[in-house]
């Protein structure tokens, strides 16, 4: 039993009791006691006879049932051999646990040898060093000593014999403390924070300093042990510097500490930081000051790289000429090229008119021609215009029947205006309505004068049904094209022109080039306009896939990171990444350019500009085309519709399918969709039925013009016409109680209307314009009063009438107006 009388637990088999403290919170305690069991020990009886061999081993009453003598002796073996290799196991960490000690000790003790002797060399070098500086300060203070103070009494030579003893007794003294002085103020501008605008103004440099120039000093004091203490020279380095630079770019260009050139820019007055940008006027005077030359550059250097070197004579080779086809639209310019090449581009296009810039090679008696097709419509006005950039000798259409129509003046002001040799076909010469030389005196009016008037432009009669005078037309132009001589140098970097531009769902931006000198070939790196690519793959006006293209070839060019501007000049450069800075160098200084042009506008002008837009309305409109030059007419067009009141404003113009970018622009707008030739995508249309957002597709352009020029006219408010319908003269005015003053009057000329406007006149003056309150008759009220008869009239809210005053009676109606 326990001290508080409960009965103690306990374990069979020859307990051993014990003891033990327990401590709980609170400092309380309790004493409890535990009994351990021992370990039975099997001791073997002394005359006992051991197993033998045959003889069952163990003791068969203690082994578990079912185990055989064999099994047992098997087991026992096993253990056996568990140990043995526990053993050998354990023999052979200590021995790998011994050799690894071995070698660290090895190592360390190698690394504490190199330690001991590099600190040693260098104790050998700084002792020889402070030897010589010594010798040298006792040289000279000997030297000095020995001209400053006369020589000595002869009592006093004891002194001076014993002064050298004295002085080398001092020198330890001496070295010691200014060993101890050196390592006090080691640490004194390491740790002493970064720097201020006060230290910076007054010269004091404490910045911590970092490892690379603790790394310096050392090098410095060891050369200086060794002996090598020259100065070493600046070196003077020639510093690009663009128009606008960061300071610590600055720096790293001069090689300077950007601390430094920080300083250096507080102390003339600018207070910056190293992430700041300084001009290349404040960035010249740093570099100078700091003792380097500055070659100024500019951001437009990196077109620098492309090729611009004028090939020499020997290396041009004749090139086929670059023919331009334009004139009025209907006036057959498709047809004619058509009847050339043996094709039906007519048949494919929508509407019966060229609505894109197309371009075509024709082999005529082994000579290779290159047309180019343009739209004959006003509204691709920019098309012409770059197919005459591009050309060498321009064919003008004319309509035998139709004569010089305004698009082929203005064709003819592009031919001119590009300085091209033009050839005048006159087509449809066999309609019965010809008349070819009304089409000759009409285009001396626009100072063309063809050879049959004794001018020096070639005229031939064409029929594109009938193939009458094509033959002439290519001679024609075969002997034009001799007389100029056209040469160019395939073996150089290609250089062309953008013709026309698209982005293809399975091709992705896909550019038509004109390639004017050189060769592009698969592979090259180029860069157009704002954007740049490698090309893919190059497709010929066939539709097959060529490996490259030599002057006056037009391709389909593959491999674009954006759809570029119909009209860019297309460069081949010699790496991605000077055809990537170009590109983007374009982009930023077209952005700068935008940017500039609406920061232009005072707020005068902002205003004045708010207040002439108050009575504008505007027809917002979203337009997507097949390809560029598709969409920039389609732009432009846009902006001639409307006048003072209305105008349309496109929100959104591009290449490609419609998209849901596209649907949302719209919705915030409520502008309708406008789609040329493409289509929306499943996720656009389901927007666009979700949000109503209207979408319309065109494959004619002129459609699209009216039904905007339509819905633009919607918006212009009604024309308010008066209409005169009578005269009353007032001949007396009664007094009435509940009306006020009411005119007797006389109609004098029409019919007076209850319903009508009037105005009240006195000496042809109008007094007041109003409505009438109320028409009598003999004291009924009527709608209207005939010439020639008495009424009573009251104005609304107006009293203010007398005798002989004259009442005007007339109606207003809106007539709907329209955009011409």
């Amino acid at each position: 039993m326990s001290d508080d009388g409960k009965k103690t637990l306990g374990l069979r088999g020859g307990p051993r009791s014990g003891n033990v403290k327990q401590s709980f919170s609170h400092g309380r305690t309790k004493n409890v006691v535990v009994e351990t069991k021992r370990k039975r020990v099997m001791v073997p009886k002394p005359g006992g006879a051991k197993p033998s061999g045959g003889a069952p081993i163990g003791d068969p009453s203690r082994r578990p049932a079912g185990i055989s003598d064999a099994e047992m002796d098997r087991r026992l073996k096993a253990v056996q051999a568990a140990k043995a290799r526990e053993a050998d196991d354990a023999a052979q960490r200590e021995a790998d646990e011994k050799a690894r000690a071995e070698e660290r000790q090895r190592r360390k003790d190698e690394a504490e040898a190199k330690e001991r002797e590099a600190k040693e060399r260098e104790e050998k070098a700084k002792a020889r060093a402070e030897e010589e500086e010594r010798k040298k300060r006792d040289a000279e203070t000997a030297a000095r000593r020995a001209a400053t103070t006369p020589a000595p009494a002869a009592d006093d030579r004891g002194a001076s014999k014993s002064a050298p003893a004295r002085k080398q007794a001092q020198e330890p003294r001496r070295d010691d403390q200014q060993r101890q002085n050196r390592g006090k103020g080691r640490d004194d501008g390491r740790r002493s924070g970064k720097l201020t605008v006060n230290q910076a103004l007054s010269g004091g440099d404490g910045r911590q300093r970092s490892l690379a120039s603790m790394k310096r000093k050392q090098e410095r004091a060891r050369q200086k042990a060794l002996g090598n203490s020259e100065p070493r020279e600046k070196v003077v380095r020639d510093v690009q510097v663009p128009e606008a630079i960061v300071v610590s770019e600055l720096a790293n260009r001069m090689a300077e500490k950007v601390p430094d050139v920080v300083k250096s820019l507080m102390q003339m007055g600018m207070m910056v930081t190293q992430n700041q940008t300084i001009d290349q006027d404040t960035a010249e005077l740093i570099v100078e000051e700091f003792g380097h030359k500055i070659v100024r550059v500019s951001d437009a250097d990196v077109e620098q790289v492309i090729d611009s070197v004028e090939d020499s004579d020997d290396d041009l080779q004749l090139r086929p000429p670059v023919i331009t086809v334009m004139g009025h639209v209907d006036h057959g310019k498709t047809s004619v090229l058509d009847a050339i090449r043996n094709a039906k581009v007519v048949s494919g296009e929508a509407g019966g008119i060229t609505q894109h810039i197309g371009a075509y090679q024709v082999n005529q008696d082994g000579a290779v021609l290159t047309f180019l097709d343009t739209p004959g419509h006003a509204a691709f006005t920019s098309m012409r215009a770059r197919g005459a950039q591009v050309t060498d000798i321009v064919v003008l259409v004319v309509a035998a029947d139709d004569a010089v129509m305004p698009q082929t003046v203005e064709a003819i002001a592009h031919a001119k205006a590009a300085e091209v040799p033009m050839i005048v076909a006159i087509n449809k010469i066999d309609l019965p309505a010809a008349q070819p030389d009304k089409v000759r005196t009409d285009l001396l009016q626009h100072e063309v004068i063809v050879e049959k008037m004794s001018g020096e432009v070639q005229d031939v009669e064409v029929s594109a049904i009938t193939g009458q005078g094509l033959d002439t037309l290519l001679e024609s132009i075969a002997l034009q094209s001799e007389i100029l001589e056209l040469k160019a140098n395939p073996n150089r970097a290609a250089a062309g022109a953008v013709i026309e531009a698209q982005l293809d769902v399975g091709r992705g931006p896909v550019a038509t080039v004109l390639v004017q000198n050189g060769t592009l070939k698969q592979g090259d790196i180029f860069v157009v306009g704002e954007q740049w690519g490698k090309v893919r793959a190059l497709v010929n006006d066939k539709g097959e896939r060529v490996k490259a293209a030599g002057p006056s070839v037009p391709v389909e060019v593959l491999g674009l990171n954006g759809t570029p501007e119909a009209g860019d000049v297309l460069n081949v450069v010699d790496t991605e990444a000077q055809a990537r800075e170009i590109a983007e160098y374009r982009a930023q200084a077209a952005k700068d350019k935008r940017a500039a042009a609406g920061a232009a506008v005072t707020l005068d002008q902002l205003m004045a500009n708010a207040k002439a837009d108050e009575n504008v309305s505007e027809l917002p409109v979203v337009v997507k085309a097949d390809v560029q030059g598709s969409a920039e007419a389609i732009v432009q067009a846009m902006e001639k519709i409307g006048n003072d009141e209305v105008r349309v404003r496109v929100l959104h113009s591009g290449v490609g399918a419609i998209t849901e970018s596209d649907i949302g622009l719209a919705e915030a707008s409520g502008a309708p969709v406008f789609g040329f030739n493409v289509r929306a995508n499943a996720p656009a249309r389901n927007s666009a039925n979700q949000k109503g957002v209207e979408i319309r597709y065109y494959s004619v352009i002129y459609d699209l013009v009216d039904d905007v020029k339509a819905a633009a006219s919607g918006l212009l408010s009604a024309e308010i016409k008066e209409k005169f319908i009578g005269y009353a003269n007032i001949k007396e005015v009664f007094k009435v109680s509940g009306v006020g003053k009411v005119a007797g009057c006389l109609v004098t000329e029409g019919v007076a209307r209850r319903s009508a406007g009037v105005r009240l006149l006195r000496d042809n003056v109008v007094i007041h314009e109003g409505t009438l309150k109320t028409l009598k008759r003999f004291k009924d009220e009527v709608a209207e009063v005939q010439s020639g008869q008495e009424c009573g009239m009251a104005f609304e809210n107006y009293d203010d009438i007398r005798p002989n005053d004259v009442i005007e009676i007339f109606e207003r109606e809106e007539v709907e107006r329209t955009l011409d």
